[in-house]
């Protein structure tokens, strides 16, 4: 088993992590998220990534687990996947013309210590018209993704700029990672940070 565990399945999270060298295995969590708007949309994807991690590290006491979870925010409103292609084009219609924030929260822990943080990006959407958001969702598989995006897929046609980490809205917010790698003694590439 390696030194790091990734508890989720997502493909983006995993080619993330392989793009900086990372060793790692891929144990999915089963814990369930929590969807409380009482909490900030940072603390929420903290919790989440935390709860995650516990899961997962409880089977593998000897490992670093990582957990991560991610929401788009706009105006308190919280975006996680949509339930459906219904929610996923009323999402993206909300979004459209406006700037929001990818929020996703991380915990790394093993059996001796535990670290949980955040990183937010501010991404503006394009004006989107239906037929716009109709191209998008036929070219992407949009029920996986928080906010019914992935702007590594054809972003192009949503996105009008990034600020902060193109990485965390991708999946994992890389730069504030390797900080925490560093901390915890995990070997990465810097080369594509």
């Amino acid at each position: 088993m390696s030194e790091l565990i990734l508890a989720s399945a997502s493909p983006r999270r995993v080619d993330l992590l392989r793009s900086i060298g990372v060793s790692f295995e891929v144990v999915p969590s089963g814990a369930e998220e929590l969807h409380d708007p009482s909490f900030s949309a940072a603390a929420l994807c903290e919790l989440n990534a935390e709860r995650k991690a516990d899961h997962v590290a409880r089977a593998y006491p000897g490992c670093v687990v990582l957990g991560a979870d991610t929401l788009v925010t706009w105006e308190r409103k919280l975006f996680g996947k949509p339930r459906d292609l219904t929610e996923a084009r009323e999402m993206l219609r909300e979004l459209g013309g406006r700037a929001h924030q990818v929020i996703t929260g991380i915990c790394l822990c093993d059996s001796r210590r535990k670290s949980r943080f955040s990183d937010v990006t501010q991404v503006r959407f394009k004006p989107l018209t239906p037929g716009i958001i109709e191209e998008y969702i036929a070219a992407v598989s949009v029920l996986d993704k928080a906010g019914a995006y992935g702007i590594q897929e054809r972003g192009e046609l949503l996105v009008e700029s990034v600020s902060g980490s193109y990485s965390n809205v991708v999946g994992l917010p890389l730069e504030r990672l390797a900080r925490e790698f560093d901390a915890w003694g995990i070997t990465y590439s810097r080369r594509n940070l």
